[in-house]
């Protein structure tokens, strides 16, 4: 297998090394677009399990709408227009003929849904309307990387319709709030959560929520979003409803998403300098055996016990791969399964199976030796383990690298010597905040929720606030 280059030397190199040598996606003929290999995708189907059981569990139906959206339907709401125009891709040919219309690729899916909703919804008795869809999206980018930023990728976006603002602002709530536990229950991520800068809000919203991770390499990524819609796209597109007192109102509504970026996001906050490292809910192999044999006896003896680990392991729904190759050396394999992040790798040779026991090698780098008929028990464990134990890694590092600036001078310094995220007292404008973005490739990742209990001088302004800011540089 090819060298994977170092973080501390070239962490871009780095990501791209692991995305390659973990067989997570290969490049395709289209510039910009991946193709998801099966060990990369075996990933994504355990992430879009455990996040669509959560989604009908907060009692949300999924649906499938057409990739193709008329222009015209794009041109109704102008401000979600203009935020998406650059990165459409239009169809103006089929059939061999010109298109009396124009068809957009689906960047999103707010404008083909909410026309239809208009038809779906007539009644109060008729709400909240409650839908989700998994697809995929195309944004043409011009600087793209597997999984993180990619022209066309995967994705859940939820849609719903409420009859107040209130009920939609739950709604958003919830739906931050489900982002959260998933990053940190299923994908061991601690993530920072908050509203976006009217700056950064999604194009059309009232507000935008965000889940915020932090990277090895002292980026952020944005992790899932839940918006508040408002009655911006329902007064485009006559989303009504008669209330209880027989008059006719329009709806409010909100959307949230994530894509298959959190793959990427998994890649840069737990790899390490020999590649992927995969919290065990969401690695397609949480345990690969690993059998070590000079003669054909030793073979028989030492297949026949691993195959009957794998079985024992299996009853306890543990994903168990057992290596069986002869292709290549014992060592070969360590290196390989150690890149793909595997959990648990259990080896076994003749010494080994002579003491009735196996050596075990956590993907953390921890190596022992375990009893054969203890493995139904300590191998459950292990895998709790591992999982608590990235949570901790990542929550400690988002600690350390989370840290207050008082001028935009001393920012730009932590920024450049050891990134991660700046918190600041912030009364600025949006053009204060774009000035500060191009001066410093930084912007605003979330809004405090909580207001200082003091008044601060902003940082950039000197202006009184009690309002404090997450800065950082974000792929």
């Amino acid at each position: 297998m090819t060298k994977i280059t170092p973080q501390s030397k070239d962490f871009a190199q780095w990501y791209l090394d692991v995305v390659k040598e973990a067989d997570l996606a290969d490049y395709s003929k289209v510039k910009g677009c991946m193709i998801i290999k099966p060990y990369g995708y075996a990933i994504w189907e355990f992430i879009q399990a455990e996040l669509n059981s959560r989604i009908k569990k907060a009692g949300v139906q999924n649906v499938y709408f057409p990739l193709f959206i008329p222009e015209s339907l794009l041109n109704r709401e102008k401000e979600h227009l203009e935020g998406f125009a650059p990165e459409c891709a239009v169809v103006t040919h089929g059939g061999g003929k010109k298109l009396a219309e124009p068809l957009i690729v689906r960047p999103t899916s707010e404008t083909i849904m909410y026309d239809t909703f208009s038809d779906w919804i007539h009644s109060y008795r008729d709400l909240p309307l409650k839908i989700n869809q998994w697809a995929n999206v195309v944004r043409w980018e011009m600087r793209t990387r597997p999984f993180l930023r990619t022209t066309e990728f995967l994705w859940q976006e939820g849609h719903t319709v409420h009859a107040t603002s209130e009920d939609a602002a739950v709604e958003v709530d919830r739906a931050l709030n489900m982002y959260k536990d998933f990053d940190r229950d299923f994908l061991s991520l601690p993530v920072l959560t908050g509203k976006k800068s009217r700056k950064e809000t999604f194009a059309g919203a009232l507000y935008t929520l965000t889940t915020e991770a932090l990277a090895k390499d002292g980026k952020v990524i944005q992790a899932g979003t839940s918006h508040h819609l408002g009655q911006t796209f329902a007064k485009s597109f006559n989303v009504t409803f008669q209330d209880q007192n027989s008059v006719v109102q329009h709806a409010w509504q909100t959307s949230w998403g994530l894509s298959t970026r959190i793959i990427g996001t998994v890649i840069v906050c737990h790899g390490d300098e020999k590649g992927l490292v995969l919290p065990p809910k969401i690695a397609p192999h949480q345990v690969v055996l690993v059998p070590i044999f000079k003669t054909d006896e030793e073979k028989t003896r030492i297949f026949d016990e691993l195959n009957g680990i794998k079985e024992a392991l299996e009853a306890l729904n543990i994903r168990v791969h057992f290596d069986e190759r002869d292709t290549v050396t014992p060592g070969y394999k360590f290196n390989e399964w150690e890149v793909k992040g595997v959990p648990i790798r259990i080896d076994l040779g003749p010494r080994d199976l002579e003491k009735s026991e196996v050596t075990v090698t956590r993907r953390d780098g921890d190596k022992f030796n375990l009893p054969i008929g203890d493995l139904e028990q300590e191998v459950p464990y292990i895998l709790d383990k591992i999982q608590e134990n990235l949570l901790e890694k990542a929550t400690l590092f988002l600690k350390e690298n989370t840290r207050e600036a008082s001028s935009l001078e001393e920012m730009v310094k932590i920024l450049d010597e050891k990134g991660g995220f700046i918190k600041v007292p912030w009364a600025g404008t949006d053009e204060e905040e774009k000035k500060i973005q191009d001066e410093t490739k930084a912007t605003i990742r979330i809004i405090d929720p909580i207001k200082s209990t003091e008044k601060l001088k902003c940082f950039f302004t000197g202006r009184e606030t009690d309002t404090l800011v997450y800065f950082a540089r974000a792929y």
